[in-house]
């Protein structure tokens, strides 16, 4: 059997198209589960409980910052949890299905901070004590996101995803599925050769 310049290369590279997928996979597999959870495991009547915890152990600057989460808990901590309830069941379907990647893998940065920033407290690094040596979980997913833009911006498009099969048909898809890709521009017609005058 002779071997070829692709079995040369380590594993991983060999499993890149595959494993970027199975990534984005598990992480939409968690997002998942995390969304359906804040509608059936009762967080909503613990949601301002962690704010006020994480109001108590932020530094004087902060103070400002969860005074005006604190308030916002204390009279809509319903709504807060269920809309995020409602994005994380979005994102973590949009992984699944690879649609609008671009778009779900910022908005995916974003929402992770935006947990991280309030519930979580930044992670507590300030508090001191057990608490002082967790840097919290939303700062992690946000890290994992823009190792998916990294990943996408590397390796291009991903054949098992929504948006490939979109893109196949409507080009310009691109601009919202990846990072990295320019669409391609539409070939320029031959010129038509003239008949010479007489």
């Amino acid at each position: 059997m002779k071997a070829t310049v692709e079995d040369a290369k380590p594993w991983w590279a060999r499993n890149a198209k595959a494993l970027k997928t199975t990534f984005r996979l598990l992480l939409g597999f968690v997002w998942l589960v995390n969304g359906v959870l804040k509608f059936t495991s009762g967080y909503v009547d613990s949601f301002l409980g962690n704010v006020q915890s994480a109001q108590a152990n932020a530094p004087g600057w902060l103070s400002g910052w969860y005074s005006f989460w604190a308030a916002q808990a204390t009279s809509n901590s319903t709504l807060i949890v269920y809309t995020v309830g409602v994005l994380e069941v979005v994102l973590g379907l949009a992984l699944i299905f690879g649609f609008m990647r671009k778009i779900a893998y910022a908005g995916g940065v974003v929402l992770s901070l935006l947990i991280w920033a309030v519930p979580e407290g930044f992670g507590g690094p300030y508090t001191g004590g057990s608490g002082g040596t967790d840097v919290g979980t939303g700062v992690i997913y946000a890290i994992a996101f823009l190792g998916l833009i990294v990943i996408n911006a590397t390796y291009g498009p991903s054949r098992w995803s929504v948006d490939h099969l979109i893109e196949r048909r409507f080009p310009g898809w691109a601009r919202i599925a990846e990072f990295g890709r320019s669409v391609p521009a539409t070939p320029a017609r031959p010129a038509t050769a003239k008949a010479p005058s007489v």
